[in-house]
C-alpha cells in the first residue's frame, strides 16, 4: 500500500523469459541459437537490470544480421520486443524500470531469413601468383566464406614462399534488387624470398651452437610459414626449454633474403619431483627424483631416482627399494640421435621371488621419422634371487633391440592415435644353469574418441611376449614374464597368474598374452570415469595363448590435472583363484594405459 505522495520504487532486478519463432530454416534457426546471448545467457544470468535487458537485446539485434549475412541472407532482418514492445520505442527503457522488482518480462525473437543473396561478379586486382579464391559465382554469399577466401588466399601464397604476401579484406557491393553481391579482392604477393639469417635470443645456460646443430632451418631455404612452425614445434620438445617462437623480419635484408629471429626461454635448470601411487597388490610407492636439465650447456639431462616400493603390498613380503641414475645426451653425434647411460640398484622382496641387484646399460636412439623410432642397447646385471626357498646368483648381458611407432596426440592423456613397440633382447646367462635365450615382446595401445572431443574415449592394449632357447627354470626368474596387476589383468594380485609352485607362490612364465578395453568418459571440467575388462593367459611353453585365460572387470574414477588425471580404478576378478584376493584398489597419477 501506497502513502499519499509516494512513488512506486523502479525495478532494479528483471526476470525474463524468451520465446524464439521458428524461421522454417534449420541453419537460420541453429544460428539464432547460438548467436543470440538472449538465449544463450539465460540459464546463468536470465535475471537483469532494465537498462542490462535492453542492452542485451539491442546487441542481439545486431549479432542476428551478421549472423543472418554469414548464412547469405542479406536482406533478411530480425525483431526483437521486450514485453511486446519494439526496441526503438523510446519509452522502453522506462517501462520497464517501473514494473514491480523481480518481474518477468517476455522476450520475443522473430528471424525472416528473406532470399538468399549471391556471388555475382568476383573480381582479384593483383598478382595470385596462379592460385585463385575457391569462390564460384552463383553460389550464396555467405560472409563467413567470403572472408575466409581472402585469408586462404594469403594463407597459400605465404606457403608458396611470399613471405610479405597481404590480401586485403573484400570490398563488397550489395544489389538488393537482384539479390546479388559483387567482391573485390586487392592482391599484392609480393616476391618469393629465401630465409637469410638466422637469429637466436634468449639463451642463459644453453649453448648456441646446440641450438644451430639442432634446427632444421638453414639460411638459403625458401620460407614457409609451416617451416618457421616445425623449428618451434622440434625445440619445445626440448626439456630446458619452456617456450619457442620464431619471427620472421619485416623487411628483406641487403642480399634481398628475410632475416629471422628464434626466441627462446629456458626452465629452471634443477627440479625435484615426487610422486606417490598405492594399490592393494603392489602397495604403496614414494619416489623423488632430481633432474638437471641442462648439464653441460647442450640439453644434457641427469636425474637421480630414490623410491621405496611394496609399502604394504600383498604381494611382497616387505617393502623394497630402488636407487638409480639417468644421463642422456640429445643429438649425441647427429640430430634425432640420443645416447643414454643407466645405472639401477634394487631391492625387491615380491611373493615370486626375493631379488637384490644392480643393473647397468647403454642405449643408442634414433627417429626414423616423425612417428617412429629404435633403440639399440647394451646392458647388464649382477642379482641374487631366491625364489621358492632356493637362492642363486646370476650375471646377464643382453642387447636389447626396440622399435616404437606412436601417433597418439599426448603424452599424458592421449584420446586418439595408436602405440606400438616390439622389443627382442637376446640374453645370456650364467649361473649354475647357464643359458642362452631371447625375450619378445610386442604391445600396442589405440585410442578412439568416439563423440565430442575429449569426452568419450575408446581405449585398447594388447600384449603378447614369448622366451626361446630356455626352459622355464633354465631363465632367472626375474626374466621370465608374469601377469596380474595393472599391467596386465587387473583384479587380480601382482603376478599370481599362470604357473604356481605347490605353496601358491607364482613360478613365471615364458609365454604371455593380455589385453583390455576400457571406456572413458568425462563429466564437466574436471570428473570423469571409467569402465575396463582385462583379460590375459600365462603359461610354461613359448607359444602365448596356450594357458588358461583369466578376466577381470571393473570401474575407477577420474579427476583431471593440468599434470595428468588422479586415477582410482576397483578392479575384481571373474573367476577368484584359490587363495586370491577378492579384489584389488589402484591409485596413481595418469591413465592405466
Amino acid at each position: 500500500m501506497l502513502l499519499p505522495g509516494a512513488r512506486p520504487r523502479a525495478a532494479e532486478t528483471l526476470r525474463y523469459v524468451v520465446a524464439v519463432t521458428p524461421s522454417g530454416e534449420d541453419a537460420v534457426d541453429a544460428a539464432v541459437a547460438e548467436s543470440a546471448t538472449l538465449v544463450t545467457l539465460h540459464d546463468s544470468s536470465g535475471e537483469l537490470s532494465p537498462i542490462g535487458l535492453v542492452a542485451r537485446a539491442r546487441a542481439d539485434d545486431a549479432r542476428l544480421t551478421a549472423a543472418l549475412r554469414s548464412l547469405g541472407h542479406y536482406d533478411g532482418h530480425s525483431v526483437i520486443t521486450l514485453a511486446e514492445r519494439p526496441l526503438d520505442d523510446p519509452g522502453l527503457p522506462d517501462y520497464l524500470a517501473g514494473l514491480a522488482e523481480n518481474a518477468e518480462v517476455s522476450v520475443a525473437v522473430t528471424v525472416t531469413p528473406g532470399p538468399i543473396t549471391r556471388l555475382r561478379a568476383i573480381h582479384v586486382n593483383g598478382d595470385t601468383a596462379g592460385m585463385t579464391l575457391g569462390l564460384t559465382p552463383g553460389e550464396p554469399a555467405q560472409a563467413a566464406r567470403v572472408l575466409a577466401a581472402g585469408e586462404t588466399l594469403q594463407a597459400a601464397l605465404q606457403a608458396a614462399g611470399h613471405a610479405f604476401a597481404r590480401v586485403d579484406p573484400p570490398i563488397a557491393d550489395l544489389d538488393a534488387a537482384h539479390n546479388a553481391l559483387d567482391v573485390t579482392f586487392e592482391v599484392s604477393a609480393g616476391p618469393r624470398v629465401d630465409i637469410g639469417e638466422i637469429a637466436v635470443s634468449g639463451l642463459t645456460s644453453l649453448d648456441e651452437t646446440y641450438i644451430r646443430r639442432r634446427l632444421t632451418l638453414k639460411p638459403g631455404t625458401p620460407f614457409s610459414p609451416e617451416a618457421l612452425d616445425a623449428v618451434r614445434t622440434d625445440l619445445s620438445k626440448v626439456p630446458i626449454i619452456a617456450s619457442a617462437r620464431v619471427v620472421p623480419g619485416t623487411a628483406l635484408d641487403a642480399a634481398g633474403r628475410l632475416p629471422v629471429t628464434v626466441e627462446l626461454s629456458e626452465r629452471k635448470l634443477r627440479v625435484v619431483t615426487a610422486t606417490a601411487g598405492f594399490s592393494t597388490d603392489q602397495g604403496g610407492t614414494a619416489s623423488v627424483t632430481w633432474t638437471h636439465r641442462n648439464l653441460f650447456g647442450s640439453a644434457e639431462v641427469l636425474s637421480l631416482t630414490a623410491a621405496i616400493t611394496d609399502i604394504g603390498a600383498s604381494a611382497a613380503t616387505s617393502a623394497g627399494y630402488n636407487i638409480g641414475a639417468t644421463y642422456t645426451i640429445p643429438d649425441w653425434r647427429a640430430r634425432d640421435q640420443s645416447l643414454t647411460l643407466t645405472a639401477l640398484a634394487v631391492k625387491e622382496s615380491l611373493n615370486a621371488y626375493d631379488r637384490t641387484a644392480t643393473l647397468g646399460g647403454v642405449a643408442y636412439g634414433f627417429r626414423l621419422d616423425d612417428h617412429l623410432t629404435a633403440t639399440l642397447g647394451l646392458a647388464a646385471e649382477r642379482s641374487f634371487i631366491t625364489q621358492n626357498m632356493v637362492g642363486q646368483n646370476y650375471a646377464l648381458f643382453q642387447t636389447p633391440l626396440a622399435l616404437r611407432y606412436d601417433t597418439s596426440n599426448s603424452t599424458v592423456e592421449p584420446t586418439s592415435g595408436l602405440r606400438a613397440e616390439a622389443q627382442v633382447t637376446p640374453t645370456l646367462s650364467l649361473s649354475n644353469h647357464n643359458a642362452t635365450f631371447a625375450i619378445t615382446q610386442i604391445s600396442g595401445s589405440g585410442y578412439f574418441d568416439l563423440g565430442e572431443p575429449g569426452r568419450t574415449v575408446l581405449a585398447l592394449r594388447g600384449i603378447i611376449g614369448s622366451v626361446t632357447g630356455a626352459t622355464t627354470m633354465e631363465i632367472p626368474p626375474d626374466q621370465r614374464f608374469y601377469a596380474g596387476g595393472s599391467g596386465t589383468v587387473r583384479g587380480y594380485r601382482y603376478q599370481s597368474l599362470g604357473p604356481q609352485f605347490s605353496a601358491n607362490k607364482p613360478l613365471g612364465g615364458t609365454a604371455l598374452a593380455a589385453g583390455t578395453i576400457e571406456l572413458r568418459q568425462r563429466f564437466g571440467e574436471s570428473w570423469g570415469m571409467a569402465v575396463f575388462a582385462d583379460g590375459g593367459q600365462l603359461s610354461p611353453g613359448s607359444r602365448p595363448f596356450q594357458g588358461k585365460f583369466q578376466v577381470g572387470v571393473g570401474t575407477g574414477v577420474r579427476y583431471y590435472t593440468s599434470i595428468g588425471a588422479i586415477r582410482l580404478d576397483v578392479a575384481a576378478p571373474v573367476a577368484r583363484p584359490k587363495g586370491g584376493d577378492i579384489g584389488e584398489i589402484y591409485v596413481g597419477l595418469g591413465q592405466a594405459f
